[in-house]
Order: C-alpha cells, then sequence, then structure tokens
C-alpha cells in the first residue's frame, strides 16, 4: 500500500509540472506564448497624447475583436505609437488591443499583468530601469517648452520665478523640478528656469488644453516637441520658446515584476523594431504622423 501511495503521488508532481510547462494546454511557458495562445497583446498607451496615440472618435469597436471589453481596439484608437503597436500585433500574428492607465501607473512599474507592454512614447531613463525593461528605441523626441501667446514670455530668462506646467511623472516634470533625469549629458541641452514653479496635470497634453481653455496659473508647460507641433497646429494658442532642452530616446516597456518571463517578448519586439528601422517602416509612420522623420538618433 505504501509503495502504491509513493507512486500516485510522483504521478501527480509529474502531471502538474508537465500542465505547468504547458503540457496540459492550459498555461503558457512565457509571456510571449500566453499572447499567442490567446490571440491578442495588450498594450498600454496614452488616449490623450495626439499625435502620438488618442481617441479615433469615428471608429466602431468590431463585433469579432478579441479584445477585452475593457480595452481599446485598434479602430477605437489612432496616432504614431497606436500604428507602432499595430505592426507590433501584426508581426507576432495576433489582434493589437489598448489599455489606458494612467501614466504614473505605467512608469510606477508593478503592473500586476493588467496590460503585456507599453508602447506610448516612453523615455529610457535609470530610475526606470530599475523596475522596467526596455526594448530598443523606436524614435527620439526633443523636450520643448511652449508658452502661451499672450503671456508675455519672450525669452527663457523670462520664464525665472514663474509657474509652468507637466505632466504627472513624466521626464518634463522631472526636468522642472531640478530632479536627475537619469540622461546622458549629451542629451541635456539646457538647465530649468531658475525658481519655476511646477504645476503637475495627469497628462502633458492637459497642460496645453487647460491654457486654450483659459487657465492662467501657469505660463506655459513641457512637452515633447510633436505635440507642441500638434497644439499649434490645432489652432491652440501657443508658441514654442527658444531651442530644446533636451532630447528622448523613446522605447517600448515591459514591467520587470511580471508573472510570465517577458524576455522571448522582449527579445521578439526588439527584432521587430529593428526591421521597422531597416525597411524604413518607422521613418515613413513619422512622417505620416509628424512631417518630420524622428526615427534616427540625435547626433
Amino acid at each position: 500500500m505504501k509503495k502504491l501511495y509513493v507512486l500516485l503521488s510522483l504521478l501527480i508532481v509529474a502531471s502538474l509540472t508537465l500542465t505547468a510547462c504547458g503540457g496540459g494546454g492550459q498555461t503558457s511557458a512565457d509571456l510571449l506564448a500566453d499572447i499567442k495562445q490567446r490571440g491578442y497583446i495588450l498594450v498600454s498607451t496614452d488616449p490623450n497624447y495626439e499625435p502620438q496615440s488618442f481617441l479615433n472618435t469615428e471608429g466602431k469597436r468590431p463585433a469579432d475583436t478579441k479584445c477585452p471589453a475593457d480595452a481599446l481596439t485598434t479602430a477605437e484608437m489612432q496616432g504614431f505609437d497606436v500604428d507602432v503597436a499595430i505592426a507590433v500585433g501584426d508581426a507576432l500574428g495576433v489582434e493589437t488591443c489598448f489599455a489606458t492607465p494612467n501614466w504614473d501607473a505605467i512608469t510606477a512599474g508593478n503592473w500586476a499583468d493588467k496590460w503585456d507592454v507599453s508602447i506610448g512614447s516612453m523615455t529610457i531613463t535609470t530610475e526606470r530601469q530599475k523596475i522596467l525593461n526596455f526594448s530598443v528605441p523606436y524614435y527620439y523626441t526633443p523636450a520643448v517648452i511652449a508658452v502661451g501667446k499672450d503671456s508675455g514670455i519672450a525669452s527663457f530668462d523670462d520664464l525665472a520665478g514663474k509657474a509652468l506646467c507637466a505632466g504627472t511623472a513624466t521626464t518634463y516634470e522631472t526636468w522642472l523640478s531640478g530632479g536627475d533625469l537619469g540622461l546622458p549629458a549629451s542629451s541635456i541641452y539646457a538647465q530649468p528656469p531658475a525658481d519655476v514653479t511646477v504645476v503637475p496635470l495627469e497628462t502633458d497634453q492637459e497642460c496645453a488644453q487647460a491654457i486654450a481653455a483659459g487657465r492662467t496659473d501657469f505660463v506655459g508647460y513641457v512637452t515633447s516637441e510633436t505635440v507642441v507641433d500638434a497644439n499649434i497646429a490645432a489652432g491652440m494658442p501657443v508658441v514654442k520658446l527658444g531651442s530644446p532642452v533636451y532630447s528622448e530616446d523613446l522605447a517600448a516597456a515591459f514591467d520587470k515584476s511580471v508573472t510570465l518571463s517577458a524576455d522571448s517578448l522582449i527579445a521578439e519586439v526588439n527584432k521587430i523594431f529593428e526591421a521597422m528601422h531597416a525597411d524604413g517602416t518607422l521613418s515613413e509612420l513619422s512622417l505620416k504622423w509628424f512631417g518630420v522623420d524622428l526615427t534616427q538618433a540625435p547626433k
């Protein structure tokens, strides 16, 4: 009887091991395998960051989508980051779906497996690398200051002692606050204005929208030059002030605390980005959304 009990115990352990390795068809070996098994990749991005990513108000959710009920489909989102994410999904042979958590939740890590990857113009910094893994950069943008047309601000020196807006948990907020950007020294072109007051909003796009709505407790904001150009093109009452203050290397981000290993997914996304750089796909998307090729590293 004792021998029979031991044999049964060994068989149970072997069965559980096979199931954990995918032998029972219930659990994937890693995150990439899990994504392919379910048929979609869940990408976090910003729904209010035109032209990188924003809602398509005319898009309708497909009836046959595999996306979770609380996620957006490719028909409901648009922009440069959105197109890049769709290209990643297509290369993996799965549908691309979008989660839209707050930016500070994305940069904080510990995503609890709520989404698979962030393709949302995240800057690679040394601080973020402590909790997140990054792909190779897929494009590069300069950070600039924009001010309201009627602010009376004509030069960088005029910003001393004034208030400027920035998105919460962005490199723009860090720069304004005088914190360590975690970027190479060669990528930083200017120090923040003296005695500046930082006014944080949920996203830096909201800074421009607040100025357009008549808000007056700050004179301008810091964000990507692509966002400011889009704000100006949309008729917002803002202007760029001076030259870029630093440059950002932007990449896909992966949570280090993910339950399933993301190593093979990171490697695959790197291959996809490298191929998109090589065949000109990223350049074409950049020209489509920004009117300029931002996919080459600044020299």
